[in-house]
């Protein structure tokens, strides 16, 4: 167990690897309670949340969930961030746990016209099944027809005893699904769903196997590989920026970041030398700091050690080699195509 984001987390049951081949090839539960949720109710609701994020909310069907980014002036992030469309005057953002008292502050101080913003985390439980055996497990739980949520949708409906909010989403790069439910109902639920899963080889996931998982499927963690130092931009996520849509909290910057050109990017790296690139080692060509990793480890999937880095766009050519500096010496690497892992659909 070890202190993050304020609460007491579990780094592994098993085992990293045990569980990261579990949510591979069948399933695992994650309990994700410390996640955050912050909720708008209002007829300006929708006004708020386009103000406040960079994607496009108006785009959402009731039931659709969308990424996002919640930007400072300059285009860094203040967080990154699901988008939940509940009703017309209904929206959900889903934060990270770290991150939910300064997302909160900022959006009430940002947030404008007739909505209420509210934090609603504590009154929050969130369990993630992960996997793709997650359907056939979770339908034995539940009358919803899961197979008609689709990705990046969600329905609510009774899980066991409880109301429920199901959504297709993870942080895995695997199908599966996401429950919010009231905290008094999460232990029941999570101990049937390990139940219901252990014939297909389920397991209890700690935030080893989730790092190892997402960075697998390249997908951000806040406080490594996006902060308040980087723009939306320069993490590779400009497909979560909509301008045509009109005015948002750090438009104009990322225009004009975008009209002059970028001088760094996250990218995905593989190790060609023996030696994992971690969180915070230079990267050098020809003997020049040309770049950082902000993620990196072992893939239990592909058998090599991958990681994510800002580097100089000069540099940022899939099939480069670089160096990166383990305890000092070079390392050779390459730029390597992202996401490492994609699931067969």
């Amino acid at each position: 167990m070890v202190p993050f984001g304020g609460w007491d987390m579990p780094v592994q049951y098993s085992g990293i690897l045990e569980e990261h081949r579990a949510v591979r090839g069948t399933a695992g539960l994650f309990d994700i309670s410390h996640m955050g949720e912050i909720e708008f109710r209002g007829p300006d609701a929708l006004a708020a949340v386009q103000r406040l994020v960079t994607n496009d909310a108006s785009r959402l069907s009731i039931g659709q969930v969308q990424y996002a980014a919640l930007c400072y002036e300059n285009g860094t992030f203040v967080d990154d961030l699901t988008v939940y469309k509940l009703a017309d005057d209904h929206y959900m953002f889903t934060v990270n746990a770290s991150n939910i008292e300064k997302d909160y502050q900022w959006i009430t101080a940002h947030v404008i016209g007739d909505v209420e913003a509210r934090n609603i985390s504590d009154e929050t439980a969130l369990l993630a099944l992960q996997g793709p055996k997650a359907p056939e497990i979770l339908r034995k739980l539940t009358p919803v027809d899961l197979s008609q949520i689709r990705y990046y949708w969600f329905q609510p409906g009774k899980v066991l005893d409880a109301d429920a909010l199901i959504s297709r989403t993870g942080y895995t790069g695997e199908d599966g699904f996401e429950i919010y439910l009231s905290p008094d109902k999460a232990e029941a639920l999570w101990n049937r769903l390990l139940e219901e899963g252990r014939p297909f080889g389920i397991l209890p996931v700690g935030l080893g196997a989730r790092d190892t998982l997402r960075l697998e499927a390249k997908m951000a963690l806040y406080g490594n590989d996006i902060d308040d130092a980087h723009t939306v931009l320069e993490a590779d996520l400009g497909w979560i920026v909509k301008s045509a849509k009109g005015e948002f909290i750090g438009r104009a910057a990322l225009e004009k970041l975008q009209a002059a050109g970028l001088t760094r990017k996250l990218v995905g790296f593989e190790m060609v030398g023996r030696g994992i690139g971690r969180a915070h080692y230079k990267i050098v060509k020809n003997g020049q700091e040309v770049g950082e990793v902000t993620s990196g480890g072992p893939s239990p999937t592909l058998g090599t050690n991958i990681g994510l880095a800002y580097i100089t766009v000069e540099y940022a050519t899939i099939g480069t080699e670089v160096e990166i500096l383990i305890r000092g010496e070079p390392v050779r690497a390459k730029i390597a195509p992202t996401p490492f892992y994609r699931r067969k659909r």
